[in-house]
């Protein structure tokens, strides 16, 4: 048999709810079956294609929900979980007793293993570690902005390798160790080592970057990364730089889209009154109540720019 799982790529949740569904459907329904992987990306363009879903039994984890009668399988935490209200519908429609949805969980990790032990009566101790970091990280529990940036542990260092390696044979590899391996043990293999090396020091010289090119006025931090040619960043240096700040909004462009980043300060000393969420779905986006993306086509860098720009000024009031 074989298992094909949808998961949201470059993202540490994303791995780690790959890693527990696996382990679940292994322990509870298909202890002999074949796991493949697909990583998944927002895109301006955000359609699933008939042959994604490829598997006798397919699955998707940590992304959007997709009415493709071909999906066995869907878990997802996410305010903004759907791409049209026919697909909502369709989900409402559901008696499979295989799809969920709560947004009201931090991680996507901690989801599936909270309905796995109530409505399956399966759990994996061994996964404990995996499950509480996975709710840190997703749900910006950190005890501050350092521990964060710093990457003073093997979970935050393997964010830094799963966010910023290219392609997802890498993050497939940590997937497959996660379900039985430490995060401590996984990141001193040597592949992942050699990896996060140069990360690290990219990583380094992104606080500089950001820090160059920022405007903050006391309330947003905003940042356009064009110029500078970075296609991503820990999410937590503005707060790391402005700890009284109490947003962010950012514009970068990767390999195929250009994005638009908004996020708040899980530090602030401050009232956040705003649901990035809400605000980015009205540019075709989405996320969470506290953080948020938008993406565009790539170069459609002014399109993004005059949609930062508005951002900033909504986030000002």
């Amino acid at each position: 048999m074989r298992i094909r799982v949808l998961y949201h790529d470059h993202c540490f949740d994303g791995a780690a709810s790959a890693a527990y569904f696996t382990r679940f459907l292994q322990g509870r329904f298909h202890p002999d079956a074949e796991f493949l992987y697909t990583g998944m990306a927002h895109r301006a363009s955000q359609l699933f294609e008939d042959s994604l879903f490829d598997g006798d039994v397919n699955a998707i984890v940590d992304f959007k929900y997709s009415a493709n009668p071909k999906l066995t399988w869907w878990f997802d935490h996410h305010q903004s979980a759907f791409l049209s209200p026919e697909d909502e519908a369709h989900y409402r429609q559901d008696s499979s007793g295989k799809k969920f949805l709560d947004a009201d969980f931090k991680s996507c990790t901690k989801y599936i293993a909270t309905i796995a032990k109530e409505k399956f009566g399966w759990e994996a101790p061994d996964l404990e570690d995996l499950v509480k970091w996975a709710d840190i990280v997703d749900g910006a529990q950190y005890a501050n902005a350092e521990e964060a940036v710093e990457l003073r542990s093997a979970a935050t260092q393997l964010v830094l390798v799963i966010e910023g390696v290219n392609g997802s044979d890498t993050v497939q590899q940590i997937i497959r160790w996660m379900g039985s391996k430490t995060l401590d043990e996984i990141i001193t293999e040597p592949a992942i080592q050699q990896v996060y090396e140069p990360l690290y020091r990219q990583h380094r010289e992104s606080i500089d970057i950001i820090e160059r090119e920022s405007n903050d006025d006391g309330a947003v931090v905003f940042f356009d990364l064009i110029e500078a040619g970075l296609e991503g960043y820990s999410k937590f240096i503005p707060y790391y730089l402005y700890p009284d700040s109490l947003y962010t909004v950012s514009v970068l462009e990767s390999s195929f889209r250009t994005k638009v980043s908004v996020g708040s300060n899980p530090w602030a000393n401050r009232e956040l009154k705003h649901n990035l969420a809400a605000i980015c779905e009205r540019y075709g986006g989405g996320g969470h109540p506290r953080v948020g993306a938008i993406s565009f086509s790539k170069g459609a860098i002014e399109e993004a720019r005059a949609a930062a720009k508005e951002i900033v000024a909504e986030l000002k009031t």
